[in-house]
């Protein structure tokens, strides 16, 4: 397809559901409201272990492995058939088959056999006119659902598809043509009157759109980053590949986008696939179990070692992952150390991480009154071994390298950890707001001040000492001196992304001392914010609104 009748396709797209969406400020009108998804999803998929070499009989044996280790009962309940399972072509109905050799049986005789376990049938498609395995030539085909979707959704109901992946897997198109597009599938689902949870990925050969917005007025969860690596750190904040640590950094800032039927993706776990140590392992579940991440696995079920069941089944953590409450945790605290993660509970309790990003042991400490409890005595679970302890307020333990000690808080009164809050930034001298330049997240962006609005480029969230914007952190370079510019930057958690809102309306630098300084006090739209020897000028005073 040409990139003009891609762009003519796209429009025509977004009129159609233009009378149904107001995507100018990134949120339609029509939510979705579908009764699927109210807890983040549990299940497996195929492509982390098998990527493209599937078949309806390693789908049956996965299945039957689920059930036999016990994972069914544990929670997982989605059996997610990845990309290549397509017949290259479609009937002559314009139809959707399954490929004949690899599924011979067809694909609602798939998914009568994973009903029959007793767990629910997966698919995946793509919006455009290619799958990502069409889109990078591994798999033959254009069997996209771009302009096939309530043909498809119908396709999917009459299969008994319970879940549907929808992956972009192309670098053309705004975010609002993808809202336009992911919508139309969104609402075709909804017109099959089959309950069909629905996960999209709007990353996969494109701009990051998954920390910028909040899709949960379009899907039932969504990626956040791009695909997840069996690494622990890649060096990515949010580019190809991404380590378990690189996925937390983005994910971590989204807490306030999660609650039930609506949950941001990290993407499908590396449990149990090697590299990682047990250690890394278990953070990574339980990482991704307090953030309220779907549960997906990976890995090859039929061939699970005892340590890989013991970190998939833990009831203690899937309880806290599942809890109805559908919270994300919270960041208490975040340096280049350490994270300390809250995520309140529906019985009140108070789920904590504590997780050691460094290279040596350390020891993690926070209070009760810091992940929202007060009183004077708590009791404490360890979410790996069970062990109770009590405590009067401290919360504290010695972690390993890379490892992460989750309690379950009791007692006392519960109150919501504190909110990171989003304001903006309106520069006392100009009344104009701190902006991101055409919301561009690159890497050095300068941010300037422009006329104040309400885009998500002009939103700043406190979250801890961090001021971040679009996913992105406030950023000192390292050794800044007076004329330094502020920039843009993959949060990290260093003192020069930590900033300090002083009585006098300045925002000082933790690390450089210097403070946010429009430059030579000028007030037109596009004047560049850099930093300078604090003063007090008006140039230098701030307010939040």
């Amino acid at each position: 397809m040409t990139m003009k009748l891609l762009r003519t396709v796209f429009a025509a797209a977004l009129l159609l559901v233009s009378a149904g969406l107001t995507v100018a400020g990134g949120s339609p009108a029509q939510a979705l409201d579908n009764g699927v998804g109210r807890t983040p999803p549990m299940g497996w998929n195929s492509w982390n272990t098998f990527g493209c070499n599937i078949n309806e009989t390693l789908i049956r044996q996965m299945a039957d492995a689920i059930v036999s280790t016990g994972m069914r009962d544990a929670g997982y309940q989605y059996v997610v058939v990845d990309d290549c399972w397509f017949n290259p072509n479609r009937d002559s109905a314009g139809n959707l088959q399954g490929d004949p050799t690899r599924f011979p049986s067809g694909m609602k005789a798939l998914g009568d056999y994973l009903h029959g376990k007793g767990l629910k049938f997966g698919l995946y498609e793509a919006p455009l006119d290619k799958t990502c395995g069409q889109y990078f030539n591994s798999y033959p085909g254009a069997t996209g659902s771009l302009g096939h979707e309530s043909q498809d959704a119908r396709q999917f109901a009459a299969w008994g598809v319970d879940y549907l992946k929808y992956d972009w897997c192309s670098p053309s198109g705004s975010i609002n043509d993808q809202v336009a597009t992911f919508a139309k599938m969104r609402d075709a689902l909804a017109a099959t009157g089959r309950p069909i949870l629905y996960s999209i990925n709007s990353n996969s050969v494109h701009a990051k759109t998954g920390p910028q917005r909040d899709w949960g007025d379009v899907a039932n969860i969504w990626r956040t980053t791009e695909d997840i690596q069996l690494a622990w750190d890649t060096g990515q904040t949010n580019g190809y590949p991404m380590g378990i640590k690189n996925i937390v950094d983005v994910n971590v800032p989204l807490a306030g986008y999660a609650r039930p039927g609506a949950f941001p993706d990290p993407d499908m776990m590396e449990v149990g696939r090697g590299t990682l140590s047990d250690t890394e392992m278990r953070s990574h579940f339980a990482l991704w179990a307090i953030m309220a991440s779907p549960l997906i696995a990976g890995n090859d079920i039929r061939n699970m070692n005892a340590a890989t069941q013991t970190i998939l089944k833990n009831s203690r953590l899937i309880a806290i992952n599942q809890d109805t409450l559908g919270i994300q945790a919270r960041s208490i605290v975040a340096d280049s150390n350490q994270r300390v993660l809250a995520k309140r509970l529906s019985n009140d309790d108070v789920a904590v991480a504590l997780f050691n990003q460094s290279g040596s042991t350390r020891t993690i400490s926070t209070t009760a009154a810091a992940i929202g409890k007060s009183g004077s005595s708590f009791t404490l679970v360890d979410a790996w071994t069970g062990a109770t302890t009590t405590t009067s307020g401290t919360i504290s333990a010695s972690v390993p390298s890379h490892g992460t000690v989750v309690y379950r808080v009791s007692g006392g009164t519960t109150g919501n950890p504190p909110t990171p809050t989003s304001n903006r930034l309106v520069s006392a001298s100009s009344g104009r707001c701190l902006d991101v330049p055409n919301s561009n997240t690159s890497n050095g962006t300068q941010p300037v001040i422009w006329d104040c609005g309400t885009a998500g480029n002009q939103q700043w969230t406190s979250s801890g000492s961090a001021l971040q914007s679009l996913g992105k952190c406030l950023d000192a370079p390292v050794g800044a001196i007076a004329g330094a510019k502020v920039q843009l930057w993959d949060c990290n958690g260093g003192t020069n992304q930590q900033w300090t809102f002083d009585a006098d309306g300045t925002i000082r630098g933790n690390q450089s001392g210097l403070c946010l300084d429009v430059d030579h006090n000028l007030t037109a739209n596009g004047t560049a914010v850099l930093l300078w020897t604090c003063t007090a000028a008006t140039n230098q005073r701030w307010s939040r609104s």
